[in-house]
Formats: structure tokens, C-alpha cells, sequence
């Protein structure tokens, strides 16, 4: 399978900036969904897109693939898991070759103009995931990485990548709703503890009553915090 991954080019859906294209979010998808998909749930949530003055959105959709939670049915998915849980091994294999087509949509970006630092990934439940294996573990120039109601394995390769790392890493943004039937809140804190304890500066912040879906107080503050992120061109003249 790891094979195939070489020759794979992602759909995505794009919303461009208003203004002057300055910097670039790459937003992964939950599993099942497609960057479309998410597009359109954001939209649905805000009452509008998401929409920066500088910043390109990237929506790609994941390549189908047998995905082992459903009995192995084919599925949208970043990557295959054993099971929806935090205490078994992580699926490295898939990870890994999703993390080589990721990079060419990072890549594609630093080719267009855009600097690595003015790069943000991030995404929800599966996608968070996804982008903090990209991140921590292959692009720790970035911007920042957010993950919304996302978790990682004990075990996970990112935080032994992290134990061998002596950089500055990029920030992370996490949010995730105490009513999370799915992913369990307690996964998403100690996902923050461990990568804070490893070195990651980190925020997370909990939405009481909210279950496995997208808030729009959680867009809201995931929004200011892009912008802290990747200032407009002003911002960064008056820094």
C-alpha cells in the first residue's frame, strides 16, 4: 500500500484570501468527511465561511482507503487504525505515507511564495491527529498545528520524535468539548500534557456540554488564534 502513496495528488477545495495571499492553513478532515465536506460544516456552523484577508485555506480530501474500525469498508481517511482508542499501537505504516502526500501540499505552497513559518496545519478529530504526526514530526518549521476534538495513542510516535528534538516546536492549539462521546476528553488533555511536557507550548481549551462536533465559540477562537499566528502584513510592520 505505502507503495501507491508516492503517485497520490489530494483533491482540495480552496477559499482564497480577500486580499494579498501572505500565508496558507492546511485544514484536514475528520474520517469519513472530505474537504468539501468540511467547508460546508464550517459554513453551516459560522453562517458563513471561514474567510481571512492574507491567509489561502486548503481543504484536501483524504484518499479513500479499507479503514478497520468499519470492518475494514472503504473510507475517506487519513490514515487506518486498529480501533478508536488511545491505549493500542498506532497504524505507522499508513501514517507514514500519508505524511509523504501531506508534505507535497506544504511543499506546493513553499513553491507558490509561501514561507514554511507562515504555514499553519491543523484539523478535526482524525485530521488533528494527522497534522500533529505532519508537524511534529516532519515540519517542525510551521507556523502552529490546532487539533479539535483529536487525541493521540500512549504510545505515539510523535512524542518519541519529540524526545529527540531540540528546537523551538510549534505552538499547539487544542479545543475539544467535555461531552465527547467519541474522543474522550480525558484523551484530548493528556494529548496536551504529554506534548507540553516534551516541550510543546500549548493551550487547551474545553467546551462544557459539547460533543464530537464543530462549535462556533470553537471557530471563533481558533480564528484570533490563526491571526496571532499569521498576522496580516500591517501586523507584522508594527511588530
Amino acid at each position: 500500500m505505502a507503495a501507491a502513496w508516492g503517485s497520490v495528488r489530494l483533491q482540495r477545495c480552496m477559499v482564497s484570501p480577500a486580499g494579498r495571499h501572505s500565508a496558507s492553513l492546511i485544514f484536514l478532515h475528520g474520517s469519513g468527511d472530505s474537504g468539501q465536506g468540511l467547508r460546508t460544516w464550517i459554513k453551516q456552523v459560522l453562517n458563513q465561511d471561514l474567510t481571512f484577508q492574507h491567509i489561502k485555506i486548503i481543504y484536501p480530501t483524504a484518499p479513500p482507503r479499507p479503514y478497520t474500525p468499519l470492518e475494514g469498508s472503504i473510507s475517506n481517511v487519513w490514515f487506518d487504525r486498529y480501533k478508536i482508542s488511545n491505549d493500542c499501537p498506532e497504524h505507522l505504516e499508513s501514517i507514514n505515507g500519508m505524511c509523504q502526500v501531506l508534505t507535497d501540499l506544504i511543499d506546493d505552497e513553499v513553491k507558490s511564495g509561501i514561507k514554511k513559518n507562515r504555514i499553519l496545519v491543523g484539523g478535526f478529530s482524525m485530521g488533528g491527529c494527522m497534522a500533529m504526526h505532519l508537524a511534529y514530526r516532519n515540519h517542525q518549521d510551521v507556523a502552529g498545528v490546532f487539533a479539535l476534538s483529536s487525541f493521540l495513542n500512549k504510545t505515539s510516535a510523535v512524542y518519541q520524535a519529540l524526545q529527540k528534538s531540540d528546537g523551538v516546536l510549534p505552538e499547539l492549539f487544542q479545543c475539544h468539548g467535555t461531552a465527547d462521546e467519541l474522543v474522550l476528553h480525558c484523551w484530548g488533555e493528556e494529548t496536551n500534557t504529554m506534548l507540553k511536557s516534551l516541550g510543546v507550548s500549548t493551550q487547551f481549551h474545553s467546551f462544557p456540554g459539547l460533543c464530537h462536533e464543530l462549535s462556533k465559540a470553537e471557530l471563533e477562537k481558533l480564528k484570533s488564534w490563526v491571526l496571532t499566528k499569521l498576522p496580516g502584513e500591517m501586523e507584522r510592520q508594527n511588530e
